[in-house]
């Protein structure tokens, strides 16, 4: 069916839409782009999907990057920007469960249009034809749906990835997903263990940076939580995560939010297990110490805790602090705003000492000066106004 929309592409998806089209083949802007236009969202990328094989794509074009050659996907760079080209194509059996075991190419566009995962995934665009949309993506999105092209059991069990991504859908737009959908999810669920955890970890991580963080419930509801790394399925806190988007929307700040009732050991086990990277399991695991730290609302304790936290982690910790609905974050945020605003040393290379002066003063290389710059460092913790050279 072809609905009679003008959608605005971007020039540069226009040319290239144009030149394939120029050359006597089919060419469509597809998928997610498509989608979050009609819903008034920035696509993150725009996509085109053609009748043009391969080596006919890399011929009409003059730079071309071969990302998956294999799968018909050929990359056309335009002003710096790289715009992925993919000829229509028919999915092999998925033996793997997340891989088509063989690709067909296609002619027919509804033939590479069905083998997508939603309807509101599953719709082209062309300013000849306006959206092609044979599954009913249309009404889902006006409905607010998540929901498979054809059978939900099919779509699942070939790529199990599709488990997480309509959850993920669910919280970014908002939508419900659609009662077989969901049926189909918790049948199905067992086949998240094929997937690499990378890319379970991308996925909830873009679920928890979403609108409604809340929805990372759906896991524990469907019985995906139960196949994603050991100790994730103890993790669940419903009255917290009703809270989790109070918190603005960052990787790590989101991440120390849903497992703040853990250890910091118990967190980092988790994320290790979902292969997150040294960084943000460093920012989780001190966001969450912070959190459940009693600091005295009094100056030294405060210059104590900015020494030991980056001020990303005790921002974090704070925000944590009132997501907990503790009442001593907003007289910690004031008082660290004046530890700031008096410049008092809060870090050793802000002492007004340094190593070199202690060996000029006579003290032996070795730990002995360590442990002195350690001492005055404790010192001006304590009295801001001793941290002077002479």
């Amino acid at each position: 069916m072809e609905i009679k929309v003008r959608i605005q592409l971007p020039y540069e998806v226009e040319w290239v839409i144009g030149k394939i089209r120029d050359a006597g083949y089919e060419a469509f802007a597809v998928g997610g782009c498509v989608r979050d236009t009609l819903l008034g969202r920035t696509p993150e990328d725009w996509d085109v999907t053609t009748s043009a094989r391969p080596e006919a794509v890399k011929a009409i074009f003059e730079r071309t990057v071969d990302t998956g050659l294999q799968h018909g996907t050929v990359t056309v760079l335009k002003n710096r920007k790289g715009y992925e080209v993919t000829t229509y194509r028919i999915d092999g059996e998925y033996h793997d469960g997340r891989h088509p075991d063989s690709v067909e190419f296609t002619p027919n566009l509804l033939e590479d249009l069905k083998r997508r995962d939603f309807t509101i995934n599953a719709m082209a665009y062309s300013h000849e034809t306006g959206i092609v949309d044979e599954f009913g993506g249309m009404e889902d999105l006006k409905a607010g749906i998540v929901r498979c092209v054809g059978r939900p059991e099919d779509r699942f069990t070939e790529d199990a990835l599709r488990l997480l991504r309509a959850l993920r859908f669910s919280a970014q737009l908002g939508f419900e997903i659609e009662e077989s959908t969901y049926a189909a999810i918790k049948t199905i669920a067992p086949n998240l263990a094929k997937v690499s955890k990378e890319r379970v970890q991308a996925e909830l991580t873009k679920l928890l940076l979403s609108a409604h963080p809340e929805r990372i419930l759906l896991l524990k509801e469907t019985g995906l939580s139960a196949q994603i790394v050991p100790g994730f399925d103890a993790v669940f806190a419903p009255a917290l995560f009703s809270k989790l988007s109070q918190l603005p929307a960052e990787k790590s700040l989101r991440w120390a939010g849903f497992l703040l009732c853990q250890s910091t050991k118990q967190a980092e086990t988790v994320l290790k297990g979902l292969k997150m990277d040294n960084e943000t399991i460093g920012n989780v695991s001190r966001m969450i110490e912070g959190a459940k730290e009693t600091l005295p609302l009094e100056k030294p304790a405060i210059r104590r805790a900015m020494s030991r936290y980056t001020p990303y982690q005790l921002e974090g910790a704070l925000k944590l602090k009132e997501l907990m609905g503790s009442p001593d974050a907003e007289e910690i945020r004031r008082l660290r705003e004046e530890i700031i605003r008096d410049g008092d040393c809060v870090s050793l290379k802000d002492l007004a000492v340094k190593g070199r002066d202690l060996l000029e003063a006579g003290v032996e290389r070795g730990p002995m000066v360590g442990e002195i710059l350690n001492h005055l460092f404790d010192l001006v913790l304590l009295y801001p106004e001793k941290n002077d050279r002479e």
